[in-house]
């Protein structure tokens, strides 16, 4: 994991967060990210970067906390099964409840959907990588036996969750966590655990 920021660079993030949740992210200019850190322009080009480097930082950040989000859950189950259920459970209640994404939809959906859909491949990666990470501590924890095509019952579980995050609902009523848990445990355990 690496190094936490230092606390000036996460005071930029934390402003630039939530004036990205306030006004979105085009319309956001350098300017109002550091008034809203209390910090000068400088500071921030410095600290972070260009504006799509303030951007990309915050974003990737996001990222690793719907991971720790992730990892926090599947740590408290003593089954594979209910690890995976815990974890798409809180992964997915952590996505549709997620401030800056529902934002951007609404605010830019011109500038959002591409980075959630077409050009979303880095996310999608590190989303990939830490559920297989989340395999490879089921199988060292005794849980789940080792197998070679992790990366791809990985892939297939995010591209599920991904789709559920950009359309809530088609058919299935997934509106209470006891309703996540069940598909979780019908149609994504099986998946994972029990690839035929």
């Amino acid at each position: 994991m690496p190094d936490a920021p230092d606390p000036a660079t996460e005071r930029i993030l934390d402003a630039a967060l939530r004036q990205f949740e306030e006004v979105g992210m085009r319309r956001t200019t350098i300017e109002d990210i550091a008034k809203q850190a209390g910090v000068e322009r400088v500071t921030v080009y410095r600290r972070v970067g260009s504006k799509d480097d303030v951007v990309s930082a915050v974003i990737n950040r996001e990222a690793q906390r719907a991971i720790a989000s992730l990892g926090l859950a599947a740590a408290i189950s003593t089954s594979f099964e209910d690890r995976l259920a815990a974890g798409f459970t809180t992964i997915v209640r952590f996505l549709w409840n997620h401030t800056l994404a529902n934002r951007l939809i609404a605010l830019e959906p011109e500038s959002a959907l591409p980075r959630l859909t077409t050009n979303g491949s880095p996310v999608l990666a590190a989303s990939v990588a830490a559920t297989v990470a989340m395999f490879d501590q089921a199988v060292r924890d005794g849980l789940l036996d080792a197998a070679d095509d992790f990366a791809e019952r990985a892939e297939v579980i995010v591209r599920l969750i991904h789709s559920f995050m950009m359309t809530r609902r088609v058919h299935v009523d997934l509106t209470t966590d006891d309703q996540l848990d069940a598909f979780a445990r019908r149609y994504i355990v099986p998946i994972a655990a029990h690839p035929s």
